[in-house]
């Protein structure tokens, strides 16, 4: 495989020129030339209401209702544009399936989620509620005995949570705290199987993917998943989510929560009530013109196996610097995995405790002071990851997360490091 062209890759982001290291990219990531060129033609030269017969209106028509499904299906590698829709955040596309799939829930029903970014928690978490279902947490648990904030998902801990009245399991694909990749396609597989063993009659699966999107492919047929959603606006584009439905699931499962004249029972789009941005959903269309051009091979999974090559070289020196026994001596601990290998994405969280510990929100405010990079601190609506965390830490101040993609640079690590030892001193 060729050598990643970071330079090239920078080259589509302006803001980049600045020189401004910027390192909370799990919060958003810059967007691209192509996106925001997508938005402003579609603004400057289609902006008219959709549905119509007269020329203008086909045009955007066809960019917002065709040309967005059909390059969210190439992302999401759904079977069909029909199972994609577009909402402004994951947490609303979420909270929209959770009210489609309402009616039905049934007492007694049991949920499986996790303690990671409330998106995929909080609308099952409320929908058990008005149904009666039962939700049950599939905990991440330390994998470093030395360190008891080395946390993962481990799919041993989740197979024995599924019973005869499992209807739901809704995880991660990527932690945006942890930064650990969990295995979807195995962890799907052994769900189906102890599903099945155990006399569950329907069990659909949610993945969030938000955290996942910008580092590797999604691939929902592959892992055999009922629901997915992402982020564009942390995947190089706008400030809107796509979510996959599989068309099973939208005939069989899901009640439409759009305007009852509509006829959408077997299309997406009868979760989407009123319509997201228009020129945002065409803006969407730029990402994966963007992510084509940086390898040669016109291909989306080269594109992502070479981002995951690059990311590895943004790792190893801050994952290397920070369990260096001098910063394990002076209490510095990850929060998630200490390790670098491609089963692990470069967002990297830590604490400071021990005999000298420093705040989350003191060592944030110190970069910030400084000028230059942006890195940030909190619990990054994984507040329950984080709050159960042992030894208890200050939820609020949460851990420090320095979140790096592939536009960034090994010598801007440096630089972070530069100013952590400072920091650690």
């Amino acid at each position: 495989m060729a050598d990643f062209d970071v330079s090239k890759a920078r080259s589509h982001f302006p803001a980049l020129d600045s020189g401004f290291i910027f390192a909370d990219n799990a919060g958003g990531s810059q967007a691209a030339k192509e996106v925001v060129d997508r938005i402003s033609d579609y603004l400057l030269n289609t902006n008219v209401q959709l549905g119509a017969d007269y020329s203008f209106s086909v045009q955007s028509t066809t960019r917002v209702l065709s040309d967005g499904p059909i390059e969210g299906a190439k992302i999401f590698n759904a079977q069909h544009p029909d199972e994609v829709v577009f909402g402004s955040s994951s947490t609303l596309n979420l909270e929209n399936l959770s009210r489609g799939l309402e009616m039905g829930i049934q007492p007694g029903d049991e949920f499986i989620v996790t303690g990671e970014h409330e998106a995929n928690v909080g609308p099952w978490k409320k929908l058990a509620a008005r149904r009666g279902a039962i939700v049950k947490l599939w905990k991440a648990t330390p994998t470093n005995p030395e360190n008891p904030y080395s946390v993962k998902l481990k799919l041993e801990e989740l197979i024995p949570l599924i019973t005869k009245d499992t209807r739901i399991v809704a995880f991660t694909a990527c932690s945006n705290i942890l930064g650990s990749i969990v295995p979807v396609k195995e962890v799907v597989k052994a769900i189906r199987a102890a599903a099945k063993a155990k006399g569950a009659q329907k069990v659909e699966i949610s993945v969030d993917c938000v955290a996942y999107a910008p580092h590797r492919r999604m691939d929902v047929q592959d892992w055999d998943v009922d629901f997915c959603v992402f982020s564009f606006y942390k995947v190089y584009g706008p400030h809107i989510s796509g979510m996959y439905v599989r068309a099973a699931a939208l005939k069989q499962s899901v009640s439409s929560i759009v305007h009852h004249f509509l006829k959408v029972d077997n299309v997406a789009y009868k979760l989407q009530p009123g319509g997201p941005g228009y020129e945002i959903v065409y803006g969407s269309t730029g990402v994966n013109q963007y992510l084509l051009s940086l390898t040669p091979k016109n291909d989306l999974q080269a594109t992502f196996d070479a981002i995951a090559v690059h990311e590895q070289a943004l790792l190893k020196p801050l994952i290397s610097f920070l369990i260096d026994p001098v910063q394990r001596e002076r209490g510095v601990r990850i929060v998630g995995e200490e390790t670098i290998n491609l089963e692990r994405v470069p967002t990297v969280s830590f604490v400071v405790v021990g005999q000298k510990p420093l705040d989350s929100r003191f060592i944030v405010d110190v970069f910030d002071k400084k000028g230059g990079i942006g890195i940030r601190y909190g619990h990054f609506y994984a507040y329950t990851l984080v709050d159960e965390l042992s030894p208890k830490i200050d939820t609020e101040a949460g851990v420090v997360r320095i979140s790096l993609v592939h536009y960034n640079t090994v010598e801007e690590v440096n630089r972070i490091i530069a100013v952590l030892k400072e920091i650690l001193a």
